[in-house]
Parts: C-alpha cells; sequence; structure tokens
C-alpha cells in the first residue's frame, strides 16, 4: 500500500480535500475540482468487494448527488470531465455488476494527475483501481496499473515501492504471455537503479534488455532499452557516448510524444559536447511539431540556455519571454529548471544579482515540491556563483571546439541536419 495512503486512512481519498486550504477559497475551481474527485472515488469505493453490498437505491441517490456536482467540472477544465468520467463509469460498473469497465476512467485520471505531478493523488487513484477491481481486472489492466504505480512511486524516489511494484507487474505479465510488458517491467526496475544513483548496473541490465527486446521483435522496448542507455551513460558523464543510443531510440520510438521526448533529452546532450548548433536544431524541431506541454517548455528553457551558452543576449532575451509568458502553467520540475538556467544565463552575462535572485526563486520552487535533487543542484551552484568566472571562461572554450572526433556523432549531426532541412 502506498504511504500516501496510510496517512489518510481515517478518511479515504481525503488528499483531494487538501486543496482546499486558508490559501484557496472553497468555491474557487481547484477546491471543487478536489472536492468532486473526492465525491466521485468515495462513488467506486461502494464497488469493493470487501464491503457489505450496497443497496440499488442507496448507490443510486449517491451517484445522482455525485453527478451533479461533478456535471459543473466537465465543462470548466479538463480535471473536471475526467473526475465525471469517473463518476459515469462507476454507474456503468455497478448496473453492470463488471468492475472491469473502472478501468479506463481511473488509469486515465491517474495519468492525467501525473502529469501534473500530483503523484500523492494519483497512487491514491491507482491504488484504489487495485481495491476495487482486485483479481476481477483484465490482465492488461492489472499490469497497466502495477505499472503506472511503479512509475509514480519511482519519480516521488519511493524505490522500495516502485521496485515492488514492478516486479508484480512483470510476474503478471509473465503469466498472461506478455512479452512486452515484461519488457517494460524489466525496464522500470532498471530505471529505478538509475534513481537509485546505481548507474553501472542500470546500464548493464539495459543492455540485456535490448538484446532481448531485439530477439522478441518488441520495437518499442528496443526503443526505450537505447534511449535509457544513453540517459545512464549521460549521467555517467559521457555524452558523447549517450547521444548515438538516444538517436537510436528517436528513429525506433513509434509514437510521437516518445519520439520528441529524445530529440529533447539529444539537443540537451548535444550542447554539453558543444555542438550548439545540433542543439538547437533538435531543441527547435521540438518547439515546431508542437508536442506536449512539457515536452516544448523543456525545449524552450534549453533553447534559452543555448543562446546563453553561446553569450547570444538577443537570443537569450527572445527564449526568455517565451518562457516567462508559460511560466506559470510550467509544473515544479520544469518552472525550478526555467529559473534556474535563466539565472545560469544572467550570470553568464555578468549579471550576477540577478542570478542570484533567480536561483533563490528556483529554490523555492523545487523545495515546495519537494525536488531534493534539484534542491541540491540549485545549491551547489548558487553557492559557487561569485566565483565563476573561471568556469565561464571554460565553457567559451568549450563552445569553440565541439567535441566531434567520432564517426557516430557526425552521423547524428548529419541526421539531425537533414531531418530540419
Amino acid at each position: 500500500m502506498p504511504g500516501s495512503r496510510l496517512k489518510f486512512d481515517s478518511l479515504p481519498h481525503a488528499i483531494f480535500l487538501q486543496r482546499v486550504t486558508a490559501q484557496l477559497p472553497a468555491t474557487s475551481l481547484e477546491a471543487r475540482l478536489g472536492q468532486g474527485a473526492f465525491l466521485a472515488l468515495r462513488l467506486v469505493d461502494l464497488l469493493a468487494p470487501d464491503r457489505e453490498p450496497v443497496s440499488p437505491d442507496a448507490f443510486h441517490y449517491q451517484w445522482i448527488a455525485t453527478d451533479r456536482f461533478c456535471s459543473e467540472l466537465r465543462a470548466a477544465a479538463t480535471e473536471g470531465a475526467h473526475v465525471h468520467g469517473i463518476a459515469a463509469s462507476a454507474a456503468d460498473a455497478h448496473r453492470l455488476s463488471d468492475p472491469r469497465l473502472l478501468a479506463p476512467a481511473l488509469l486515465a485520471y491517474a495519468h492525467y494527475l501525473e502529469d501534473a505531478m500530483r503523484f500523492d493523488e494519483a497512487l491514491d487513484v491507482l491504488w484504489t483501481l487495485v481495491q476495487v477491481g482486485d483479481a476481477r481486472l483484465s490482465s492488461p489492466d492489472a499490469v497497466a496499473v502495477r505499472l503506472r504505480m511503479a512509475r509514480v512511486s519511482r519519480k516521488q524516489n519511493r524505490f522500495d515501492e516502485a521496485e515492488a511494484a514492478y516486479v508484480a507487474a512483470g510476474e503478471l505479465a509473465a503469466t498472461a504471455g506478455d512479452r512486452y510488458s515484461e519488457l517494460l517491467s524489466r525496464i522500470g526496475r532498471a530505471n529505478t537503479l538509475l534513481g537509485r544513483g546505481n548507474l553501472a548496473e542500470a546500464e548493464r541490465c539495459l543492455r540485456a534488455i535490448l538484446a532481448d527486446a531485439r530477439t522478441a521483435g518488441q520495437q518499442d522496448a528496443e526503443a526505450r532499452a537505447e534511449h535509457g542507455i544513453g540517459v545512464a551513460l549521460h549521467h555517467m558523464g559521457q555524452p558523447a557516448d549517450a547521444i548515438p543510443h538516444v538517436w537510436r531510440g528517436f528513429e525506433l520510438y513509434e509514437d510521437e510524444e516518445s519520439r520528441l521526448r529524445a530529440l529533447n533529452d539529444i539537443g540537451i546532450m548535444l550542447l554539453m559536447v558543444g555542438d550548439s548548433v545540433g542543439a538547437e536544431r533538435a531543441l527547435s524541431e521540438v518547439v515546431r511539431r508542437g508536442a506536449t506541454q512539457d515536452n516544448v517548455n523543456n525545449a524552450l528553457v534549453e533553447l534559452m540556455h543555448c543562446a546563453s551558452f553561446r553569450r547570444d543576449r538577443v537570443g537569450f532575451a527572445r527564449w526568455r519571454e517565451r518562457c516567462e509568458k508559460r511560466a506559470a502553467d510550467m509544473p515544479p520540475n520544469i518552472r525550478a529548471d526555467y529559473y534556474l538556467k535563466q539565472g545560469i544565463g544572467q550570470a553568464r552575462f555578468g549579471q550576477f544579482n540577478k542570478a542570484e535572485a533567480l536561483m533563490g526563486w528556483a529554490l523555492e520552487v523545487a523545495s515546495g515540491a519537494g525536488l531534493h535533487e534539484f534542491e541540491f543542484r540549485i545549491e551547489r551552484i548558487r553557492n559557487g556563483l561569485r566565483n565563476c568566472e573561471r568556469l565561464l571562461q571554460g565553457e567559451l572554450t568549450a563552445a569553440a571546439e565541439p567535441v566531434f572526433d567520432t564517426e557516430e556523432l557526425r552521423e547524428v549531426s548529419a541526421s539531425l541536419a537533414q531531418l530540419v532541412g
């Protein structure tokens, strides 16, 4: 059971009521969305197999009240449509005595909450599906909910919980003969090793998964393994070795969101090896294709970073302005990164007071969202801000001499030029 649930056992789903605070009026849309989610999930609870069956009249009256409240939210926000969909699916599941009908709405809402970085809320929704669906879920849904629980737990650095959920998903997938999901489980466990900092073991596991995915003809799993190897090498300080792997992942992915996420990572890594031109090509393509908001926001922040790396004041100001227009809607991890890299840019242009203030904002955002890795990075950079002239001069040298000394890197650069040309 997720730790977040233990805190609220006295009132299931009370975490959604935390949106109603002294700073947030109970009549605000955000507060009403939280109340709607609470009501919809309490309706779902009536279908749990371990409770006394509720009478048809009692369920009907609770559904009418919930539906009336949630119907008002449906047109007000995307989240409102998710919440209303859960209430509707609960009514269908009750009418047809089929809890499998709950899975699509609950999984979709959990995905939405995960993207919004409301991780505890996402886990609450996923755990509700496990409890209510029990053994009655279809095999694909039983695997999917555990993979999603594992992913959310990993994002919260709850690595023990993540690994347990990945193992459970893998066992269910193996029993069902679902080779693809079994590979996803193994990739998730390797990513958990990455999160724990065991980079060498993560890389070793991902290379083994890559070989198995190729043998099984699972292209998406192969793409994810290639991408993961690149990320591991990147964290090991080997961006030049990482780039070809992430590029192969980009070529293998079939869905656009994954392709553009890989392209965004390639842009970041190319900048690390001093190829600002290639980095800007990759990142500009992400923006041009109009990907998901997170992908576009990440790319805009990195384009601003590229401009300051090249000491391009005009380009830096242009990208900073575009980022600022989106800052209020950025999730905390991207907003913290935006303030940090804007601060780095200001330092590169000699504006150290502005840089220090921006890094203070970045630290505040990261701290408020519990992004501890970000906090450490921001503090380390801010603490060395006043003594960074030598480092900045070193960056200029690196920018003038890109590390394109391998055939694979030259091939990636040429492919990128062709892609955007």
